[in-house]
């Protein structure tokens, strides 16, 4: 398998993975306080991601490399699920996923800013297209709006775009698993202390599938969809790959229908063809060349 093949493979395997993010976040904030949720999860995560380099024992990041992991750190590890957690309180599960349907834009914008990508402008069509296709869709199924809950959501999208641009930028350079474990070690002391000033009074209190969803978002989307989504957006390239994204929403909505008992229709599957269209086609003009050269890692 190329290079190209093996970044688009872990790319799609870390969007199934953060396909499950939202819903589940929605069924933790059920039971869980969303501040606490959010230093709960990284909290669990930092602890794993810990261990991990204890065991495998990495080359340590350069004093330079300190601010592009903050950078990381605040967008995917406290901006993120703080926003999210915070937005389903107002909206439901399928309506938050419309909005992942902006992320590939948003990565890709700030993979230009941040990484020097240049995509062939037919990309920014495909991309666009499919960014709309995602959002007429929702919004067509008469799904109810928050003005608070999407503004929360929107900035989710805009700090979750530069994490995940900035950690491919830096995946290059010294590993997709490193960056976001090292970025998750960086945060732990603060959202250790996040955890335990929010810590609930009851804990039997929330119900088991709450504990569930604190268990998903704390190891697999926190940590193990990193590993694969870094590894993939550094060897395929942040604005190609990320266009993955774009399946996000329909894996995500499936998985509110299963978990939430939330109706799906059939347009959802003729959309699904035209978003894999756009993937398709975002995929074959995003052709980019970088500025500057950097360092694979594996």
């Amino acid at each position: 398998m190329n290079k190209m093949m093996s970044g688009w493979a872990n790319g799609l395997l870390g969007v199934l993975i953060f396909s499950g993010s939202l819903p589940a976040t929605r069924v933790a904030v059920m039971g869980f306080d969303p501040v606490f949720l959010t230093g709960a999860r990284a909290t669990i995560a930092g602890l794993l991601a810990g261990a991990l380099l204890l065991v495998l024992k990495p080359r340590r990041p350069q004093r330079g490399d300190l601010v592009a992991l903050l950078i990381v750190a605040l967008g995917v590890v406290v901006g993120f699920p703080l926003l999210t957690a915070l937005a389903l309180e107002h909206v439901t599960s399928a309506h938050s996923i419309v909005f992942i349907g902006l992320l590939p834009l948003a990565t890709a914008v700030f993979g230009v800013l941040r990484g020097g990508e240049r995509p062939r402008p037919a990309f920014w069509l495909f991309s666009i297209a499919g960014s709309a296709l995602v959002v007429g869709f929702a919004f067509s199924q008469g799904m109810t709006a928050s003005p608070l809950g999407d503004l929360l959501m929107l900035g989710a999208i805009i700090v979750c775009g530069l994490g995940y641009a900035e950690g491919a930028s830096l995946s290059r350079k010294i590993g997709g698993w490193q960056v976001i474990c090292w970025a998750l070690v960086l945060s732990l002391p603060v959202m250790l202390v996040l955890t335990m000033a929010t810590w609930p009074a009851r804990l039997d209190a929330p119900a088991v599938s709450a504990w569930i969803g604190l268990g998903y978002v704390s190891v697999f989307s926190m940590l193990v969809g990193f590993v694969f989504w870094y590894r993939g957006l550094a060897q395929g390239g942040t604005v190609a790959v990320g266009q993955l994204q774009l399946l996000q929403p329909f894996f995500g909505l499936a998985l509110a229908a299963l978990l939430l008992n939330e109706p799906v229709t059939g347009g959802m599957l003729i959309v699904t063809v035209a978003i894999v269209a756009c993937v398709a086609g975002a995929k074959t003009f995003a052709g980019q060349k970088r500025v500057g050269k950097a360092v694979a890692a594996e």
